[in-house]
């Protein structure tokens, strides 16, 4: 890490706030060019751990920047990763409240729950489909709490992956009763088809994102536990989503999602 510990704690209170304000603030890469990956992930993880402070629930983890297209456009050649809190969590048919949040966009994906935990340094995708208990339908809902133009991964990363909350379907489906990979996604705006996708988009397989998760929290000393909910990645681009939008996203054999924006 390049910054200092005192740095990196104002930075995490300055998201704190703009979370609680529903504000945006100034780049971080701006104002700190020198910040790296590892700066951003300790500037995450002090926001984290004063989130579980003050008695919000821990439930899972999101993976971003799954796809090639996604890496490339941010000159990274790996995934990211956040933290999903028990109050971000919607059932589908839910009515979402657009001033919770700075901007909202949305994107199609797949979410896993564990079984058993999952650990590093060498789980594969095999790993990962045995300690996958279902996968369910989601909708991810993006909030940005940094100025759009011009972020880099430093400036996401440190801002919790762009994490804002997750919609979920109710169709429930074990690795083994279906193949994931051809898992379709047609996302539609007030009726109208905006984005569509396959979840193999997603690394090859929706799954691989949980077996790199699992390798990557080795690394700090930690793991995945059972119970967790993964979000997987998206397998189309974002959507903006604005007030009085209803959206729907049919996911064929794994049924639909609906919400509205309010």
């Amino acid at each position: 890490m390049t910054l200092p510990a005192d740095t990196i704690a104002a930075l995490a209170a300055e998201l704190a706030e703009a979370d609680r304000t529903h504000g945006v603030i100034p780049r971080i890469t701006a104002r700190h060019p020198e910040a790296t990956v590892e700066d951003s992930y300790a500037i995450q993880g002090v926001w984290r751990d004063a989130q579980v402070a003050a008695g919000r629930r821990l439930v899972g983890r999101k993976i971003g920047l799954t796809s090639k297209a996604m890496q490339q456009a941010t000159g990274i050649t790996e995934p990211d990763y956040g933290v999903m809190f028990d109050d971000t969590v919607y059932p589908s048919g839910s009515e979402i409240p657009v001033d919770h949040f700075s901007n909202v966009r949305i994107e199609v994906e797949l979410a896993f729950v564990l079984k058993q935990p999952l650990e590093g340094p060498d789980c594969t995708l095999e790993d990962a489909l045995a300690a996958i208990d279902y996968a369910v339908p989601a909708l991810e809902v993006l909030n940005s709490h940094i100025e759009l133009e011009g972020r880099t991964i430093v400036d996401t990363i440190s801002d919790n992956a762009a994490y804002g909350a997750m919609v979920l379907g109710t169709v429930h489906r074990r690795p083994d009763e279906i193949d994931l990979r051809w898992v379709p996604g047609v996302l539609s705006r007030n009726g109208e088809i905006e984005e569509t996708g396959v979840a193999a988009g997603v690394l090859g397989h929706p799954a691989t994102g949980v077996a790199w998760l699992a390798n990557k929290f080795h690394q700090h000393g930690a793991r995945l536990e059972a119970g967790e909910i993964i979000l997987a990645g998206s397998f189309t681009r974002p959507m903006w989503v604005s007030r009085g939008d209803e959206v729907l996203c049919d996911y064929g054999p794994m049924g639909t999602i609906t919400c509205r924006f309010v």
